[in-house]
């Protein structure tokens, strides 16, 4: 059926449902009719003779009397539910579902100067930004932070759903911005402090880092013992081969590069993945990195389906107010044309 024709009032959401106390109002009209005017009689306006008139059955007389009442009262109750604002959410086409995923997550992303290692393309920290944008987009409906640290922490972007804003922040993340070195301890802890207590009700970090743990106040076991008791769930990930790797170095006659010696200190990354009940993961490329990140995602997946329009449903009381208007009209007609009423 046409939407503009469509008066189905169950398929329908009401705007200003307080109108719909009206209908309450119908019966009482009913029953008023029916105690003042049960007694009165109807003649129909006919100019034939006085044979053909007697002709006539008063059941069918009194029958289509009662058919313009129904008329009467439905017409009422069509124009009520129109006043009602109703509005018909199907009749949207341009509708998409989104996952709600019902997860705050924040990033703690090591930027210390290893993280330029071009045993990734174009390097660890660019790959690991290109990666965490593309987990961003995948999850739209959760509230994503980011933290970076070298030697200190820092919070680049609190947990918010403006992921544009999130992944315009990731790109202006370079390393040197902090104290030199690696605190895991001061990322994490700073992880989990920007996930507040009345954040939802499953809460993740994602910690990525290239190197060991050589700074900071906080270490990066007694960090997890903290996030276990914020009921934190912290997925680890080390990135990169251990090893002598390529990095480039800025010296007095411009850029050159080094082999340095770089190792990553899987037992603790383990010990606080298992701590928090979470994941330890190796990436030793972009590829790899992206696996994870998939993992990860398939691991967090109390999904509900929500399903969002993107323009609003429109208003559609145009089918209720013309079938009511002519129901009334009908009724009228029926009564006061057809039929001439006397007490």
């Amino acid at each position: 059926m046409n939407q503009a024709s469509n008066i189905r009032f169950w398929e329908y959401d009401f705007l200003a449902p307080q109108w719909l106390w009206l209908l309450l109002l119908i019966p009482i009209l009913v029953g008023l009719k029916f105690a003042f005017t049960h007694h009165q009689q109807a003649f129909l306006k006919y100019t034939r003779n006085s044979k053909e008139l007697s002709d006539l059955e008063t059941p069918a007389l009194k029958w289509i009397l009662i058919l313009a009442h129904v008329f009467l009262y439905g017409g009422l109750i069509l124009l009520i539910l129109g006043l009602a604002k109703p509005q018909h959410p199907v009749a949207v086409k341009e509708n998409k579902q989104d996952f709600g995923e019902g997860i705050d997550i924040v990033i703690a992303l090591d930027i210390s100067e290893s993280m330029t290692i071009t045993d990734f393309l174009p390097d660890r920290l660019g790959a690991a930004k290109e990666v965490a944008k593309e987990f961003i987009d995948s999850r739209r409906s959760d509230k994503i932070g980011l933290v970076v640290y070298e030697g200190e922490a820092y919070t680049a972007c609190p947990a918010t759903r403006n992921h544009a804003f999130l992944k315009s922040c990731l790109d202006k993340v370079e390393t040197g911005w902090l104290t030199p070195g690696t605190a895991i301890g001061t990322g994490l802890g700073t992880a989990v402090a920007r996930l507040r207590s009345d954040s939802l009700a499953s809460k993740v970090v994602i910690l990525l880092t290239d190197g060991e743990s050589n700074r900071g106040e906080i270490t990066p076991l007694a960090a997890a013992e903290l996030a276990k008791n914020k009921n934190v769930r912290v997925y680890t990930i080390g990135v990169g081969k251990d090893g002598y790797a390529s990095m480039p170095v800025q010296t007095i006659f411009g850029q050159t590069t080094r082999n340095t010696y770089v190792s990553i200190d899987e037992k603790t990354l383990k010990k606080i993945a298992k701590i928090t009940n979470g994941t330890y993961f190796r990436a030793t490329d972009k590829n790899s990195l992206r696996e994870i990140y998939k993992t990860i995602e398939q691991m967090e997946t109390r999904k509900i389906v929500e399903d969002n329009y993107e323009k609003e449903a429109p208003l559609n009381p145009l089918a209720f107010i013309l079938f009511g208007l002519s129901f009334v009209l009908i009724s009228w007609i029926t009564r006061y044309v057809v039929f001439r009423k006397i007490g």
